[in-house]
């Protein structure tokens, strides 16, 4: 579509310090680190974490994937790896939003929201007054074993760009976004950023020129 903004790109799974600048180099406004998971790809350990996000440079930011849905859980877990973002990747079950941003002012909260159905554009009304921005996935929290991103599925773009038009928050699409179909994803949503972590990877590492594709065909959705 002529005039749709280039959005934001999030480079997630990031593995160490090099997949890091790599990443800033061709283009990522935004790092994705994986802690501790129930499944899916990226995870690293804390101390891997909090050692990337000290030499990120500003104004890239730095987001920490939590599975914990405990605010102060959440809290403590940013006061140790020390990100500038916090990206919750389940449902915040106790706690509120409010306490995470009393305790951590300054560093902002994103919400993924595993887009399913109508039920989905709900749930991001709701929490939408409460974050900085909302994350749309392709996962299944409801399952016996959870998936919380990273599925390479492709989930109803025309849900998420519901929401987009609704929520007056920024939006991120994410889920099975590739090079050869990112351009199409942000024709069809256009989102404030989008997200990628399976596809721009071989045998779960950066591959550089999957990567330098995929900028290419964002900078081509202009």
């Amino acid at each position: 579509m002529e005039g749709t903004k280039i959005p934001r790109v999030k480079i997630c799974c990031i593995q160490n310090k090099a997949e890091a600048f790599a990443a800033i180099k061709l283009g990522a406004s935004a790092l994705g680190l994986v802690s501790e998971m129930p499944s899916g790809p990226g995870p690293i350990p804390d101390k891997e974490i909090s050692e990337i996000a000290a030499v990120v440079p500003p104004p890239i930011a730095t987001f920490l994937l939590t599975s914990r849905t405990d605010a102060q859980q959440i809290i403590r877990h940013q006061k140790e790896v020390k990100t500038n973002t916090i990206q919750i990747v389940d449902r915040l079950l106790t706690g509120t939003y409010r306490d995470i941003r009393n305790a951590l002012p300054g560093i902002r909260i994103v919400q993924v929201i595993h887009v399913v159905d109508q039920s989905s554009i709900e749930e991001a009304i709701r929490i939408s007054a409460d974050v900085d921005a909302i994350l749309l996935d392709s996962g299944n929290p409801n399952s016996t074993i959870k998936e919380l991103g990273g599925t390479g599925r492709v989930h109803n773009w025309n849900i998420s760009r519901k929401i987009r038009e609704i929520v007056q928050i920024p939006i991120f699409l994410a889920g099975g976004l590739t090079p050869n179909n990112v351009r199409e994803a942000i024709e069809t949503v256009e989102p404030f950023g989008i997200d990628v972590c399976s596809g721009v990877r071989t045998d779960s590492k950066l591959n550089l020129f999957k990567l330098e594709k995929f900028f290419n065909e964002v900078q081509a959705s202009q």
